[in-house]
C-alpha cells in the first residue's frame, strides 16, 4: 500500500482546485447523513460496483445512502446493536466513544454510531472505489484519507476505545503480522477490535500462502498467538489483546507523522486506569495522559475555561458567523481541544489538528483523552482530504510560527483547497500576522472583516479564476 501514502509534491502547490460542474451549496446536516448532492461529488462508479449492497443509490439530483454496506446485510443498525449484544461490555456512547473505522467505505457506520454519542474516525485509501473520504466529509462524517501502509497512523499510541474493520481487505498478517501490530498500538488501554473477516466456504491467506482465517467453527491466528478470541454467529470476529510485545518507549518518536511502522505495541504504565471515565464525563475529568508539571492541570483547567467563554461571549455571537451552516470543522492548532469542547453542544464535530513538528508537551493524547479526535499534520504539507470537505477552519497563533517555516501563499492555497464556497476561515493571532493574510484572501475575492484587533473572518466564495 505504499503507492497509497502520502507523496506530496515539492515545491507545494499554489493553484486554486475548480468547482465541479453545477456545485451546489451542501446539504444540511442531519439531512445530508442520508442524501447530498451529486453533482458536488459526481462519481458514480461506486453505484454500480457496490449495487447489490447499497453503499449508495443515485437518484435524480441526489445521492442517497440507505445504511447498507459490504458486511450490512440487515442494516448499519442492525450491525451496531448485534455488537452490543454480542459484546455489552463495549457500552456504546458511555466506555467507548472514540472508534477507527478501517476501510469505512462511505462511513456508513461512523454516521450511524453519531446518533449513540460516538465519534468515529473513518480511514480509507484514494483507490478504486473512487472518492468514498469524499461521500464521507460531504455528509458531514468524520473522515480522512489514509491506509495502513509502510507508516504508522498520524494518530498517537493508545488513543482509540476499539477499532473496526468491516472486510477491509488489508492482509494482516503480513510482515511478521506488523499490521495488525500498528492497529493494536492505537487502541486506548487495549480495548476493543471488530474484525469483520469471516465468510462461508473460503479462507484468507497471505501472499506466501500461510494460513491466516479460516471459515470453520474456530478462527486460526497461528501468527500472532498472545489473542482471545469471541465468535457470534454473525461472523464477527471480536480480538482483546492479552499479552502483546511491547516496544522501547526510549527510542520512540512521540509524533507518528512519517514514522516507519514497527512490530511492538506500546507498554501501558501500572498505575493507568483500565478505562477513563464515561463519556461525557471525561470531556472535562483530568486526562489521564495529561502532563505530570506541577502547574499542568492548573494550565489544563486554564485553557478549557478561556475558550469556554471566548466561544460563548465571541466566536457563537461576534464574528458573523452562520453556525446553522456550519457541519465540518478543523481546528489547525488544537492545543488540548479546548476549542472543540466548547462547541460540543452543537451539531458539528471538530478535526482537532496538532501540528507538526510536536511541541512538548504533546496535546493529542490528551484530545483522545477527552474523547475527542485529531491528527498530526506539517502545515508546510497538504492535509490528507479531497477539496471542499470542510465549513470552518480554525486557526488560532498559529501563523506566526508557520510563516517562519512554510510559505504563506502555499497554505493560503492550501486552506482555499480544504474549505467549501461559502466557508469560514477564523484566524485569532497578532496584528502583523492578521495584516499579512488578510490581503491574500482579498486577492482570492473571498470577503475579510477584522474583529478586536486579534479575529480575522474570511469567507470564501464560488470565485474562481478564468
Amino acid at each position: 500500500m505504499e503507492h497509497r501514502e502520502r507523496h506530496c509534491p515539492d515545491p507545494s502547490p499554489r493553484c486554486l482546485v475548480p468547482l465541479p460542474e453545477g456545485y451546489k451549496i451542501p446539504v444540511l446536516w442531519p439531512k445530508s447523513r442520508d442524501m447530498i448532492w451529486y453533482d458536488n461529488v459526481p462519481h458514480p462508479k461506486l453505484v454500480e460496483y457496490k449495487k447489490d449492497q447499497r453503499w449508495v443509490i443515485k437518484k435524480g439530483e441526489y445521492f442517497y445512502f440507505p445504511g447498507g454496506g459490504t458486511q450490512f446485510r440487515n442494516g448499519v443498525n442492525f450491525y451496531i446493536n448485534s455488537i452490543e449484544k454480542t459484546l455489552p461490555g463495549i457500552e456504546w456512547g458511555k466506555k467507548t466513544r472514540a472508534i477507527l473505522d478501517v476501510g469505512c467505505g462511505v462511513a456508513s457506520f461512523g454516521g450511524a454510531l453519531l446518533g449513540r454519542n460516538i465519534i468515529t474516525m473513518s480511514l480509507a485509501p484514494k483507490d478504486e472505489h473512487e472518492a468514498q473520504i469524499q461521500f464521507a466529509l460531504e455528509r458531514g462524517i468524520p473522515a480522512v484519507l489514509s491506509v495502513i501502509g509502510t507508516r504508522r497512523l498520524p494518530f498517537p499510541d493508545n488513543s482509540f476505545d476499539m477499532i473496526h474493520c468491516a472486510r477491509c481487505r488489508v492482509h494482516w498478517n503480513a510482515d511478521g503480522s506488523i499490521l495488525i501490530r500498528q492497529v493494536f498500538s492505537s487502541i486506548f488501554h487495549y480495548k476493543f477490535i471488530v474484525l469483520v473477516i469471516k465468510f462461508p466456504n473460503c479462507s484468507y491467506s497471505s501472499s506466501d500462502g500461510n494460513h491466516l482465517l479460516d471459515s470453520s467453527d474456530k478462527v486460526v491466528l497461528p501468527f500472532f498467538p498472545h489473542w482471545r478470541s469471541y465468535f457470534p454467529k454473525a461472523s464477527v470476529v471480536f480480538l482483546l489483546i492479552v499479552k502483546p510485545p511491547l516496544c522501547d518507549v526510549s527510542n520512540r518518536p512521540n509524533s507518528s507523522w512519517y514514522v516507519p511502522l514497527d512490530s511492538c505495541l506500546v507498554a501501558l504504565q501500572d498505575d493507568a486506569p483500565k478505562w477513563p471515565s464515561a463519556w461525557p464525563e471525561r470531556l472535562t475529568d483530568k486526562p489521564p495522559r495529561l502532563p505530570s508539571e506541577p502547574d499542568g492541570e492548573e494550565m489544563y483547567k486554564a485553557d478549557t475555561r478561556h475558550w469556554s467563554a471566548l466561544v460563548s461571549e465571541v466566536y457563537l455571537g461576534g464574528l458573523g458567523i452562520n453556525w446553522s451552516s456550519v457541519r465540518n470543522v478543523m481546528d489547525m492548532n488544537a492545543g488540548y481541544g479546548g476549542f472543540a469542547a466548547a462547541l460540543i453542544s452543537l451539531p458539528i464535530w471538530v478535526m482537532n489538528v496538532v501540528p507538526v513538528p510536536v511541541q512538548e508537551p504533546d496535546a493529542l493524547p490528551v484530545i483522545y483523552d477527552r474523547g475527542l479526535i485529531g491528527i498530526y499534520h506539517d502545515w508546510c504539507e497538504s492535509f490528507n482530504t479531497y477539496p471542499r470537505t470542510y465549513d470552518l477552519l480554525h486557526a488560532s497563533s498559529l501563523f506566526g510560527n508557520l510563516t517562519k517555516r512554510c510559505d504563506v501563499i502555499e497554505v493560503a492555497a492550501e486552506i482555499d483547497r480544504i474549505l467549501r464556497p461559502g466557508g469560514y476561515l477564523v484566524v485569532q493571532d497578532s496584528t502583523e500576522v492578521l495584516t499579512e493574510v488578510s490581503p491574500i484572501l482579498r486577492s482570492l475575492h473571498w470577503s475579510v472583516n477584522v474583529y478586536q484587533d486579534q479575529f480575522l473572518v474570511g469567507k470564501k466564495d464560488f470565485w474562481r479564476p478564468t
